[in-house]
């Protein structure tokens, strides 16, 4: 006998979808892509009743006539009639959007389940919706639910059960037809529907999100506000990272001198004990003991924030700012993707509906720090504020990299005025954003979930990629040429272009290595300054602090490798989504080339005016 289903949730954005998914799943739930399509597909599981089912988290849709790539996707999977049973989610205070999609689902397959969420936001509006009216309107389940409170969850997990066994036989009653205008048709039974089921008045009083968004989207105090915001997640990821990051050091490097006592032992030769110890796992050990803490905190603070409803209001206020730049507004929330990924910046550029501007927001979208430089861009913060004079205290940093946060902000709009100016001129077209209410996210769930998807995803990545780089590291910096390392040969090479930008010609060669992602430039850099001692082991912050300033840096050569962490190349990753997206290596190669020439640029200029007037 059966006894295991497959269940889609379908929905509008912004109706709490995401939440319910997490809600029914918990951890157990993993991401991929659709067949065929670049589209992120998630997939999670429950057990109820002795019965596993298995839910697909389709992409958010308003409509089954595609506009998008993620609404193909979603339509493409509800007519391959896959699924035992379909649940449109549906937000309780806007039930009139809800229903024409359900409409539309109710035409593809009889297994539909209408779960209408956010029932809490409707009380408190004074909204009474008739559930039992709602199925007779519609000849389906139709199940309330509070997915942040949990509420409903058994109800709705027993109705996709039910419906996947047969027990419960949904019969959608058909919609007047139109051969005319199918779609007004589709719009007016919902119209109806949500006109008899709802009950009551809602009473018109301020609510919280019309209260937070005085403040929040006002042209004076909007964009001052996200600012000051984000200074104080900054800070916060920066004084809590430092602690952790020493307990993680100091056990990898006890960790180090067990694995050389170990490898001794087992009569392993030299040549392959200091590769392995000395080049690959000091390379291991310096990405997690720097990056995991910084990563650890920032990610759940960015995700409860995204969760909570600032990220399309960051959008909202910078929005003009775009139009201006003859760019389209929607290049906001591309370049918001940005500072979590690149590769998924890129990506999301497909909601743009204009190739010109899409192709705008692609090659613009590297200019923002990704998450895989957030915590390069953290530690130079806390070198640059030990460095110059004067300088003390956690705020320091925090203002360091929310400064170069908002110049790639200022870069990103001056580069796509340039780009709309000359090689992609055209007229810039509109587009309708919509504000959804704030929302307290479940926090547990929003934790975990950070933790796992985002944290350990990239930690991960730079872990795949530290361990050859470190070793191919260790080989540059041990295998002599004349008497002289191939890693000083390299770096030798390189080094008057290094010094013209204030830098030297390791940095930039550490930059180059660390082209399969940026999580792996600092171990790169410190591992070939102390290549002629590899006994010698940075411990914390202020030892590696110690060895840069041993090695030339002041505070400009900090701040200019800030500039050049900002604007450079894309990663490797990056760089095949965007020769992926655009199908030409030659837009590919601009990318690359525009944030690279902007870095080397700011670089000498800066180097050379500190050189005329020394602070």
């Amino acid at each position: 006998m059966k006894e295991s289903c497959l269940a889609a949730l379908a929905g509008n954005p912004n109706t709490g979808k995401s939440t319910l998914f997490n809600a029914l799943t918990g951890l157990k739930q993993h991401t991929g892509n659709w067949p065929g399509k670049t589209v992120e597909m998630k997939k999670g599981s429950f057990q109820h009743h002795g019965w596993t089912c298995e839910v697909v988290d389709l992409p958010g849709t308003y409509s089954l006539t595609p506009a998008s790539p993620e609404e193909e996707a979603a339509r493409d999977f509800l007519r391959s009639g896959n699924s035992d049973a379909v649940v449109v989610v549906a937000d309780a205070t806007c039930l009139e959007r809800g229903l024409h999609l359900a409409l539309q689902v109710m035409q593809l397959t009889p297994k539909t389940i209408l779960c209408l969420n956010l029932m809490d936001e409707a009380k408190r509006q004074r909204l009474r919706l008739d559930v039992d009216e709602l199925e007779g309107e519609l000849g389906i389940p139709v199940v309330p639910t509070t997915a942040t409170k949990g509420e409903g969850l058994e109800e709705l997990k027993d109705a996709i059960i039910r419906v996947a066994q047969g027990q419960l036989q949904p019969r959608p009653v058909p919609v007047g037809s139109d051969a005319d205008e199918p779609a007004a048709a589709l719009y007016r039974r919902a119209e109806e529907i949500a006109a008899r089921v709802a009950r009551g008045s809602p009473v018109p009083r301020p609510s919280l999100t019309s209260r937070l968004d005085k403040l929040v989207i006002s042209p004076g105090f909007g964009i001052p506000f996200m600012l000051a915001l984000l200074a104080g997640v900054l800070w916060l990821t920066l004084v809590g990272a430092g602690y952790p990051s020493e307990l993680l050091a100091a056990a990898f490097s006890r960790g180090e001198r067990h694995l050389s006592l170990l490898l001794n032992t087992a009569g392993f030769p030299r040549w392959l004990h200091d590769p392995l110890v000395l080049g690959m796992y000091r390379g291991l050990a310096w990405v997690v003991a720097v990056m995991l803490p910084p990563m650890a905190i920032f990610f759940p603070l960015f995700t409860l924030l995204e969760d909570f409803g600032l990220l399309p209001r960051i959008a909202f206020n910078l929005d003009r700012s775009f139009q201006r730049a003859g760019a389209h507004g929607k290049q906001s929330l591309t370049m918001a993707m940005g500072f979590g990924c690149n590769a998924a910046g890129v990506v999301a550029a497909r909601i743009i509906d204009s190739p010109r501007e899409r192709l705008v927001a692609v090659l613009t979208n590297n200019f923002v720090p990704c998450n895989g430089r957030f915590p390069l861009l953290m530690v130079m913060g806390g070198v640059v504020a030990a460095a110059a004079p004067g300088l003390a205290g956690g705020w320091v940093p925090s203002l360091v990299v929310m400064g170069a946060m908002v110049v790639s902000v200022l870069a990103t709009l001056l580069v796509s005025r340039l780009l709309t100016a000359t090689i992609l001129r055209g007229e810039p077209s509109f587009f309708i954003l919509e504000l959804p209410p704030y929302r307290l996210p479940r926090v547990g769930t929003v934790l975990v979930r950070s933790f796992l998807d985002r944290t350990l995803a990239v930690l991960w990545r730079a872990v795949v990629v530290a361990a050859p780089a470190g070793l191919l590291t260790w080989v540059l910096a041990n295998v002599s040429v004349q008497g002289v390392t191939l890693l000083s040969h390299f770096s030798a090479w390189l080094n008057p272009l290094g010094r013209a930008m204030g830098l030297d010609g390791m940095i930039l060669l550490a930059f180059i290595l660390g082209l399969p992602a940026n999580e792996i430039v600092i171990p790169i850099l410190l591992m070939g300054y102390l290549s002629a001692d590899s006994l010698l082991a940075v411990e914390d912050l202020a030892a590696m602090r110690a060895v840069l300033t041993a090695n030339g840096w002041t505070w400009l050569t900090a701040l200019n490798f800030i500039i050049f962490a900002l604007f450079h190349w894309p990663c490797g990753t990056t760089l095949l989504t965007i020769r992926r997206e655009t199908g030409s290596c030659k837009w590919t190669l601009l990318a690359a080339l525009l944030p690279t020439a902007l870095g080397i640029c700011l670089c000498i200029v800066l180097t050379i005016i500190v050189k005329l007037w020394p602070m």
